[in-house]
């Protein structure tokens, strides 16, 4: 059986083990069922995620030309503190940034490779801890907007990190780390801004991801460097598909490519 389609980030749902299906125009695969078979990705084009065309991918699943245009690539998608409706202040389109910014957000603390800090809008929670691979998580502010969740982010980063090491991650080379005293170090740390928001009433949340067998030396997958690959799918975990051979492939980071899949 062959599938084509776009790549777009794999959903997700939270059951033990986490449950990840490849959705494409017309088909969805459920991935945990592909686990200890053979499968084929194979590249065969690109498709920019927002104007659809043909083009070099840029960043983010997007062509260059959509990446520095489109409000959806904005520079506080990835660094929130830049963000501006709270002010009534356009960077692109202020219509799409009000609705995007101005609705709950949540700051948290999660164990994937190390305990980091990061930001998610309330409405993707957990989905997003799943897609770092983190084996636990837990709230520790929830704000109004996007800049306030921002510069909490910021003043943490300080003290914890704020990017997970995807070799560790994957390798499971993890340790078991107490988010709950980890949350209480750092209230000194939170932005008065930000202080009224804090949370000290809620539990880790802890996630189980479906692998048979974590890879001792992990080995990237490019598909423009190898634009064909065979090898038995053994987990999935974060974004990544791992493989019985050390490879891994992450999903997200080649958005965008249009791939033929075997199975």
């Amino acid at each position: 059986m062959v599938y084509k389609g776009v790549l777009t980030k794999m959903q997700t749902e939270f059951l033990e083990p986490i449950q990840y299906y490849l959705v494409f125009e017309t088909d969805f695969i459920h991935m945990n069922q592909l686990l200890n078979k053979p499968i084929e990705l194979k590249l065969v084009g690109h498709q920019c995620l927002s104007c659809k065309l043909d083009r070099p991918i840029y960043r983010q699943g997007f062509c260059k030309s959509c990446f520095f245009d489109k409000p959806f690539a904005g520079d506080w998608i990835m660094r929130p503190e830049l963000s501006t409706a709270h002010l009534d202040k356009e960077d692109r389109d202020l219509d799409y940034e009000k609705k995007v910014q101005l609705q709950p957000h949540i700051v948290y603390l999660a164990n994937s490779s190390n305990v980091k800090v990061g930001v998610t809008r309330k409405t993707q929670v957990p989905t997003r801890w799943i897609d770092q691979g983190a084996h636990e998580a837990l709230e520790i502010v929830e704000v109004p907007n996007r800049y306030l969740a921002g510069i909490t982010e910021v003043a943490l980063k300080d003290y914890v990190a704020d990017k997970t090491n995807w070799r560790k991650m994957l390798k499971n080379d993890v340790e078991d780390e107490n988010l709950l005293e980890w949350r209480n170090k750092l209230k000194t740390y939170i932005p008065v801004e930000a202080l009224p928001y804090f949370i000290d009433t809620n539990t880790e949340t802890h996630l189980k991801f479906p692998v048979e067998h974590y890879p001792e030396k992990p080995k990237s997958l490019n598909l423009s460097k190898t634009p064909k690959y065979s090898g038995k799918l053994v987990g999935i975990k974060g974004q990544y598909l791992i493989f019985e051979d050390n490879t891994v492939f992450n999903v997200r980071s080649n958005e965008g490519s249009v791939v033929e899949l075997a199975i």
